[in-house]
Order: C-alpha cells, then sequence, then structure tokens
C-alpha cells in the first residue's frame, strides 16, 4: 500500500508525536508512505484533494494540532474535519489525526498519551484494505 501522511506543522512538537505514531503504525502494517509538511490545519484538505488527483495513492493520513482561543480554534478544527469528512464520504481511505486542545501543552499531552498519529494511521490501513477487498481502486 503507499500512503500519503499530510501533517500541520504548526505546532512542530506536536506534529513531531503525531508523525512518530503514524510512521510506526505504517512500518508496522508494511506500508510505504510519503510526507507532506504544510504549515497548518486548513492546507491539508487542499492537498490531500490535489493528491487524490495525482492518483498515487491508496491512503491518507491527516495529521495537525489545533490549539488556542475557543471560538478560534473550533473554527479551524470544524472547518478542517468538514473537509476531510466530506473527501471521505466520497470513499477515500483517510485516517484522522486532528487534534483540538487548550494549548499546545495540551494537544502534545493528547498525541503522546492517546497515540493518534498511530491511530489515525491504522484506521487509514483498514480503510484502504477494505476498498482493496471491495475491488476499489484509487
Amino acid at each position: 500500500m503507499n500512503i500519503l501522511i499530510i501533517e500541520a506543522r504548526y505546532f512542530p512538537a506536536v506534529a513531531d508525536a503525531l508523525m512518530d505514531g503514524a510512521t510506526a503504525a505504517l512500518e508496522k502494517g508494511a506500508a510505504r508512505f510519503e510526507r507532506l509538511s504544510l504549515p497548518g490545519v486548513l492546507e491539508i484538505v487542499p492537498a490531500l484533494a490535489m493528491a487524490v488527483r495525482a492518483g498515487k495513492y491508496d491512503g491518507y493520513v491527516a495529521l495537525g494540532a489545533v490549539a488556542g482561543p475557543a471560538h478560534i480554534a473550533d473554527a479551524y478544527y470544524t472547518q478542517a474535519m468538514q473537509g476531510l469528512t466530506a473527501l471521505g464520504t466520497q470513499g477515500l481511505a483517510i485516517g484522522n489525526g486532528l487534534v483540538l486542545a487548550s494549548d499546545e501543552g495540551a494537544a502534545l499531552d493528547m498525541a503522546l498519551r492517546q497515540d493518534i498519529g498511530g491511530d489515525a494511521a491504522r484506521a487509514c490501513l483498514a480503510l484502504a484494505t477494505h476498498g482493496e477487498r471491495l475491488g476499489y481502486s484509487r
């Protein structure tokens, strides 16, 4: 399987923790993967849509964190989640590793304690495998 990991690096320590979990899970699943780094979570959906058009990948892992004042963080997180959900309803294998937290420290704690990056990668692999079994092609 060929997987694209798209990460938002606005919070570098959180991004590293998410990426570590995702790459470990993909390596364990014997998947090939590439990494695309972007500034923030709002760039993930357009980048993923571009990658889909290229037709090179069997699945996608979206990683990133949103933190800060609730009215701003909630808006960014909601917009990114809606975009990923819309793409997912088109039959794409997307593992969602977006974190919403009150601050960077809380986001890092969540990323490490809950292995959000690893969970997102495992979800991507499970969906891509499901698609393969159904004869679904990229």
